[in-house]
């Protein structure tokens, strides 16, 4: 198991990129695009992807899972199943017993307050900036709005329309990384801009 992958990981061992998957944006089968991101600096992805049948999705895992662990990476499942590290949608029910690693989307102080209240290790708080992959979630909070939500949840990570160049100002408002979906599934090679920008 990676050493990421510890429910006794101080904050400062979670890493500061999450590469969410997306195959339809993917610039070529996912598996590949993921090993070009890993190439470029990615050490955690997050197999988002909820629409694959259960035996397909599992395939992608495992595939995902032999680019990540040559380089000690993390591989995150969205949804709840399997004791590793899992990232639940904002009104998905707490997996019990729990697994190792837990995170969360949300959208609101309330659903920050949540995460924390149940000791998510983490949560994506999004839309940050406009963006085509967050419909429905109300406007985007720009970097005042996450500043001033970011406080009330666990280690909280920046999503929706994040460019490198927001990532300093993000950082600067209490963010503790960035999520990434799009841009990387898109061009892959940008991960080296990220994680320049987290540094």
């Amino acid at each position: 198991m990676s050493e990421l992958a510890s429910s006794t990981d101080s904050t400062a061992r979670l890493p500061r990129l999450l590469v969410v998957t997306d195959r339809t944006q993917a610039a070529g089968p996912l598996a590949a695009v993921v090993a070009a991101a890993v190439d470029a600096g990615a050490r955690a992805v997050v197999l988002r992807d909820r629409d694959l049948p259960a035996d397909e999705r599992a395939d992608l895992a495992a595939e995902l899972l032999s680019v990540l662990d040559p380089v000690g990476g993390l591989l995150v499942t969205a949804g709840a199943g399997g004791d590793g590290a899992v990232h639940l949608a904002a009104a998905e029910p707490f997996p019990d017993p729990r697994p190792a690693l837990v995170g969360r989307s949300c959208h609101s102080a309330a659903e920050l307050v949540q995460a924390r209240a149940e000791g998510c290790d983490w949560a994506f708080l999004s839309p940050v900036f406009p963006t085509a992959s967050k419909p429905g979630y109300g406007p985007a909070l720009g970097v005042a709005g996450f500043a001033r939500l970011q406080p009330l949840g666990p280690p909280v990570y920046a999503l929706g329309g994040v460019g490198p160049d927001d990532v300093p100002a993000l950082l600067a408002a209490g963010a503790h990384g960035v999520a990434v979906m799009g841009p990387v599934m898109r061009d892959p090679s940008i991960t080296r801009d990220y994680l320049a920008a987290l540094a």
